[in-house]
């Protein structure tokens, strides 16, 4: 049975589903669909196996042949602890489950670390494409450091049959420099192997928060962090969805425009996520928005319209983990289901 996705929407529904942008219009942007390879990527210098990965990622689970992707990501255990992570719903301490999750929810790809992928990639990489995680923020270590440390190669990840890498960068943090330098040798060296690359863009420094609003999503300085994902190759961005907007002004840092808070963005939800899709070399390397934190009885509406907002601002899908893996496997499944039911549905449209 279809999600009923107005019900979900509640109060939001009509302002959601009938906004258009007025900023930047559609016409303008590098649309997902199911012929995205052929228009899009094979006038790049990727390899013919990138170009492969890529459409077996676009062609896999419920969302296959339609453009759109569901990804779920579970490398939680290690920055948030397993124990955090986990003790939710303690069968996803078995990486097994982890995999078995994202083939029941229909997913297009299982996101994960170099630990819970090789632990079974002889009997699922060939059931469900894999995504190689290569480094994470250890948080065992104290007091706590914002550092992306590689766990993995990307020799690693093409010998246990992935299709993808991920990757983060802490665009801001004190060693983003060193970060950007890593990851851009791991993605040059995964499109060697014929592997695609997905970069989390997320910020890190404690001057983006502030008494009056946390501006690590912000929707200028999170799409000036796509802006950098893409310059080093990046063939999928990663990104929380916005919430404010004004980072550059409020912070003080960088340089940015007028136009960018009068003409490219508003307040409304879409238009910020637009934004992001614009600095993606306007969504040439498609945008995919992270479904957040668990929050509990409300992960389903939330889901539903991060999906929403995501899809109507021209982005490529949706890559949510917390609030599928941390309950029962039924209500995971379900609520991966919901989210794809909006990438299914002819009346969600590109605003």
């Amino acid at each position: 049975m279809a999600t009923d996705i107005v019900s979900l929407l509640g109060d939001n529904a009509e302002s959601l589903l009938s906004h258009k942008c007025s900023t930047i219009s559609a016409e303008h942007l590098i649309l997902p669909g199911n012929d995205f390879v052929d228009r899009v990527l094979v006038g790049s210098d990727r390899p013919a196996n990138v170009l492969r990965n890529f459409q077996a990622l676009m062609d896999h689970g419920r969302l296959g042949g339609t453009g759109f992707v569901s990804i779920l990501p579970v490398d939680q255990g290690i920055e948030h602890s397993a124990g955090a992570s986990f003790a939710p719903n303690p069968i996803y301490f078995d990486s097994e489950n982890i995999v078995k999750l994202a083939i029941e929810g229909g997913c297009n790809a299982v996101a994960s670390t170099l630990g819970v992928l090789g632990s079974l990639n002889r009997r699922y990489a060939h059931r469900i494409p894999f995504i190689v995680k290569l480094n994470h923020n250890e948080f065992l270590s104290y007091p706590d450091t914002f550092d992306q440390i590689m766990f993995a190669s990307v020799d690693q990840a093409f010998d246990m049959g992935a299709a993808a890498v991920g990757a983060t960068i802490y665009f801001g943090s004190e060693e983003s420099n060193r970060q950007i330098v890593e990851v851009s040798e791991a993605f040059h060296r995964a499109h060697e192997l014929g592997l695609v690359t997905i970069l989390w863009c997320y910020l890190r420094n404690p001057a983006f928060k502030t008494a009056e609003a946390d501006y690590h999503v912000a929707a200028d300085l999170t799409g000036q962090a796509n802006h950098l994902g893409v310059t080093i190759q990046a063939d999928i961005i990663k990104q929380k969805l916005p919430e404010n907007n004004g980072g550059y002004n409020a912070i003080k840092v960088g340089k940015t425009h007028k136009k960018v808070y009068t003409d490219l963005t508003t307040d409304h939800p879409i238009d910020l996520c637009r934004y992001q899709l614009v600095n993606c070399f306007m969504g040439r390397s498609p945008l995919i928005n992270s479904g957040g934190a668990s929050s509990g009885e409300s992960d389903l509406s939330e889901a539903v319209r991060t999906a929403v907002i995501n899809k109507r601002a021209g982005g490529m899908g949706l890559i949510s983990g917390r609030k599928a893996f941390q309950r029962p496997m039924a209500e995971g499944v379900g609520l991966l289901n919901a989210i794809q039911d909006v990438y299914l549905s002819k009346d969600v449209t590109v605003a």
